[in-house]
């Protein structure tokens, strides 16, 4: 077969299009610069009065007057301060695992394989860092605008705080890539070690390596974000620590979005690339001599690992941004004139201090399950891999919701009436106990088990793909009715407790915002016991790549390997047992993943919740006594027409995103397919080629920068377009991708999840692999990929960062000296929106003439 050049692949045509938009983001940016500067210009007269209560207004009381409040005699930050220690053993916990995974046993055949992978992993972060830093010029540049020229920092001599304010914002993206970079680095250790002490023959190695490298990359994740933000809190001064939150949480938002979106394009491209070809050549599941493999190991890592890390750092980041936003702008006095910074300096402390608690609750939990799955499957023939998964969950949960209480009585026993100590704990426990419910809702979907899965099995043996396809968008229809029910009844018992007394310290003028601020801690609670959700989402990937490590190792066909093995390493290889027990607990890693994603884009779906409030506030302050809550309150309504055009404005955008990020991932793959079957060589060889292998995983990176450049841009001035069209409408517009983005985003995920483990049930339980049945499954597989992890999963950034960015852009709108200067500008933003909304879909196109069989001659042609 003659090999296609990758020269096919349209490099120039991709810088050509990058050097436009950062030309016309330039002169956009200078020409919205303008106005807004003359507004900030004595004597200049706004549209509108400039409204009090956003970011530049987030003063963070004083923690070290224990005049103010005491905890044990001590002033807060006294007590925060033990925090720092607890994050400080959180990361030497991560390190100690990192080092125990490097040294573990494994066999040099394997351990070339991972470290294949990780340089693999290692480029493509390095080329998405690049792209992030160009993106973040321009989120700087809103930075200093809205900071230095529209709050007067410039003109008050205050250009370090600005400083200050934008390198935050890259400690969010330094923080985002640092765990993104450790977790592929930690997994790329476990898969190889997993594959090789699978061939042992027993089945609990399979399970706890993963779980324990999991565990690793969950706890240095939420060390390193409870260590930046208890820094803020402590270190930087009251007046500037506000906004150096919102800075570090844009940073990390935008850091999470592109790496999600971009590595969710990557990973599908090269599994549907490499899952294509056992239907095609009728060859094994990562079969060595598949180019597409090593790209898909890359994929895994690229989508399922440094997507969840920067994904989960940044949720957990904003959640608390969020909260802190809102205790610093709600809690005030019966006025509303005034912060009470009594009840502010325990609430912050009482956050931050469930925080420190739930990292020591995730940690006891974890060595409590780990005895007790070691006394029962150590020695074990077989085992369930999704019990003692399903176990730590449980008892991470109740294990914080104990905790809960118990310190949340011990800090605020004295907080309003006396009560709501209690009250806040339950507020909370409903978040924390979502962390297990859900997953519970989503085993009913996707777990092998599951009667929605074996619906997708039993449908695809007679009807083929088509009612594979068919079963497979049930499943994800039903999982989303059930899932929004468990968030309403789990938000209803929230916004109940909170009507019992909760209102006394967050009523302002008529309004009692307490409602708002139970959902926000809801949203907290989702991601309570952070490390855990982390370690069972970062399960998945490991259990992937170490089978497809066994098989592209070629160990058994290593001369004298069995003899080898024992000599070295002192036991007996069990080669059929080694690929069952991988095979099974891949399907496990599967569910898990699946059940962590609803649990993400719920945490951002409610946790929205709360930073819309910050918005709403900017916009309802009286400007005369500066109270909020207190005007324009008629405008969060159905009567007002923008509003309502908002609500509709959203769920257009989700369903654009929806088919932006897909068609990114179609053409990519058409690409990746056309390259492997024109390069495969199936005689002679036992391996494909390290070259193939790495043009595979260029063309899979070529179009996940293109699609992520594409719906970056579309979001990036979707979001200016709309603040500055009109402040309510942009309210209306937040709700709405939130809602719309919840629903889209659990329908897919869900279903991608159920194809996913019906190829797997046919594949380990059925062994039906090379059969029709299987065929469907793997077409149904494929369908799902883009389903469950590029569209589904990047909606949750994709969310915070607009609604994070959106606080910034909608109080640079309200400082535009005139309506019509703002329509225009929102005109021009729009258009060119639009413009990346065309791209997305005709600069993405396969633009291959329909033909009835092409031929190896024919080099791959770019998308144009």
């Amino acid at each position: 077969m003659k090999s296609v050049r990758l020269s096919g692949v349209p490099r120039p045509t991709f810088n050509a299009a990058k050097s436009m938009a950062l030309s016309l983001l330039t002169a956009m940016l200078v020409f919205v610069v303008s106005p807004l500067a003359f507004a900030a210009q004595p004597g200049a007269t706004p549209s509108q009065p400039h409204h009090g209560g956003g970011e530049a207004n987030l003063i963070v009381p004083r923690l070290d007057d224990a005049s103010i409040v005491s905890f044990f005699g001590l002033p807060g930050a006294s007590l925060l301060a033990v925090g720092v220690g607890v994050s400080i053993l959180g990361l030497v916990f991560g390190l100690i695992v990192f080092t125990q995974l490097k040294n573990a046993d494994v066999h040099i055949s394997m351990k070339d394989i991972s470290e294949l992978i990780y340089e693999t992993c290692k480029t493509y972060l390095i080329t998405q860092m690049k792209f992030i830093l160009i993106l973040e010029a321009f989120i700087g540049a809103i930075i200093v605008v809205y900071f230095g020229v529209m709050q007067s920092y410039f003109a008050d001599g205050k250009t370090l705080q600005v400083i200050i304010i934008l390198l935050f914002s890259l400690v969010g993206i330094a923080g985002s890539s640092a765990v993104a970079w450790f977790g592929i680095r930690v997994n790329t250790f476990a898969n190889s070690r997993t594959a090789f002490a699978a061939l042992r023959g027993k089945p609990f190695p399979c399970y706890a390596i993963p779980l324990k490298a999991g565990m690793s990359i969950g706890m240095l994740l939420i060390s390193v974000e409870l260590l930046i933000m208890l820094g803020i809190l402590l270190v930087v001064p009251g007046d500037y620590a506000g906004p150096c939150f919102i800075g570090f949480a844009i940073g990390e938002s935008l850091g999470a979005s592109a790496l999600r979106i971009a590595g969710g394009i990557f990973t599908k491209i090269a599994d549907i690339g490499s899952d294509l070809m056992k239907i095609v050549f009728k060859i094994k599941e990562d079969d060595a001599r598949n180019p597409g493999v090593i790209a898909d190991c890359t994929g895994d890592n690229a989508g399922d690992s440094v997507g969840p890390s920067a994904d989960g750092f940044e949720t957990y980041g904003v959640t608390g941004v969020a909260l802190i936003s809102f205790i610093l702008l709600a809690v005030k006095d019966p006025t509303g004139q005034h912060a009470n910074i009594p009840v502010q300096v325990q609430l912050l402390v009482w956050i931050f201090a469930m925080r420190v608690v739930m990292v020591i609750a995730s940690v006891l939990s974890y060595f409590i399950n780990d005895a007790i799955a070691k006394a029962r499957y150590a020695a074990a023939d077989k085992m369930n891999f999704e019990h003692p998964l399903t176990m730590l969950v449980w008892i991470t949960s109740l294990v914080s919701v104990l905790l809960t209480f118990i310190v949340s009585k011990t800090l605020i026993p004295e907080l309003g009436d006396g009560t709501l100590w209690w009250k806040l704990s339950i507020i909370i426990t409903c978040g924390t106990l979502a962390g297990a419910i859900i997953p519970e809702f989503v085993k009913v979907f996707t777990s092998t088990e599951s009667g929605h899965v074996r619906e997708v099995v039993t449908s695809s043996r007679e009807g083929g793909a088509s009612l594979n396809i068919l079963a497979g968008l049930t499943a994800g229809n039903f999982s989303a009715y059930w899932l929004g029910f468990v968030l309403v009844a789990l938000m209803g018992t929230a916004w109940y407790v909170s009507l019992q007394g909760l209102g006394a310290l967050m009523t302002i003028g008529a309004v009692d915002a307490s409602a708002v601020f139970a959902f926000g801690l809801v949203a907290f609670g989702f991601l309570g016991m952070g490390p855990v959700t982390i370690a069972v989402d970062s399960y998945g990937p490991v259990t992937d790549n170490a089978q497809s490590v066994y098989e592209l190792s070629v160990i058994e066909t290593i001369p004298n390997i069995r003899e080898e093995v024992k000599k070295k390493f002192g036991f007996d290889v069990q080669f059929e047992k080694a690929k069952h027990f991988l095979e099974e607990n891949d399907g496990a890693g599967n569910t898990f993943k699946a059940t962590a994603k609803p649990v993400l884009i719920g945490t951002a779906v409610v946790g929205a919740t709360t930073m819309i409030f910050s918005v709403v506030v900017v916009l309802t302050t009286n400007v005369t006594t500066q109270v909020p809550l207190s005007a324009n309150l008629d405008k969060l309504s159905l009567l007002h027409p923008p509003f309502l055009l908002g609500l509709i404005a959203g769920g257009a955008m989700i369903y654009w995103f929806t088919g932006a990020s897909t068609q990114a991932v179609s053409t990519g793959a058409y690409r990746a397919v056309e390259f492997i079957k024109a390069n495969i060589k199936l005689e002679g060889v036992e391996k494909a080629s390290i070259t193939d292998s790495k043009k595979v995983v260029e063309i899979c990176t070529l179009y996940a920068q293109k699609g992520m450049f594409n719906i970056f841009l579309t979001v990036f001035f979707g979001t200016l377009a709309f603040a500055c069209a009109e402040s309510f409408f942009f309210i209306g517009y937040l709700i709405s991708i939130a809602l719309f983005g919840l629903f889209q985003a659990l329908f897919m995920a869900n279903a991608g999840g159920a194809w996913d483990n019906a190829k797997k049930v046919v594949e380990v339980e059925l062994k039906e692999k090379g059969t029709p049945l299987h065929d469907a499954c793997v077409v149904g597989d494929t369908v799902g990929d883009p389903f469950k992890d590029t569209s589904s999963v990047a909606m949750n950034p994709v969310i915070k960062f607009t609604t994070l960015f959106g606080l910034l852009a909608v109080e640079l709108a309200e400082q535009i000296p005139s309506a019509s200067t703002r329509l225009a500008i929102a005109a021009v933003f729009f258009l060119i929106s639009v413009v990346f909304v065309h791209r997305s879909f005709y600069g993405m196109r396969i633009n291959a003439a329909i033909r009835s069989a092409p031929t190896a001659k024919e080099a791959p042609a770019g998308a144009e």
